[in-house]
């Protein structure tokens, strides 16, 4: 019997990072994203109904690093699986043209691309 993993699973929930825009301050990880909203994974539970600006930090081509900004409100706040850890859905006002190719990279990142078979 196999008992060595085969292929190498990522936890990305540690990578990507959401900041305060204003503050520069880790807010928590980006749980999960879609074109209209996210949902923040964070130590704090945060404010429901209020409107926050946030900010993503992601590597760029040229080795520096991108930003894209955004306002989010956030609709709800619940303790997450895991002891001290907060879930909070947000939907995004207006979400930026960045935001919105992320998605897309990621989607594109994380699909499977079955090979084209030779005629």
């Amino acid at each position: 019997m196999v008992i060595e993993r085969r292929i190498q699973r990522h936890q990305l929930t540690c990578f990507l990072k959401v900041f305060n825009r204003f503050t520069d301050k880790v807010m928590g990880y980006l749980g999960n994203i879609s074109e209209g909203g996210l949902m923040l994974i964070s130590q704090l539970p945060l404010l429901v109904d209020a409107d926050f600006e946030l900010r993503l930090k992601l590597p760029g081509a040229d080795g520096r690093v991108q930003w894209i900004d955004f306002t989010a409100r956030c609709l709800w706040c619940r303790e997450d699986v895991t002891p001290t850890y907060y879930d909070s859905g947000f939907i995004l006002y207006q979400p930026p043209g960045e935001y919105l190719k992320l998605i897309s990279d990621l989607r594109q990142y994380f699909s499977f691309h079955p090979l084209q078979a030779s005629a």
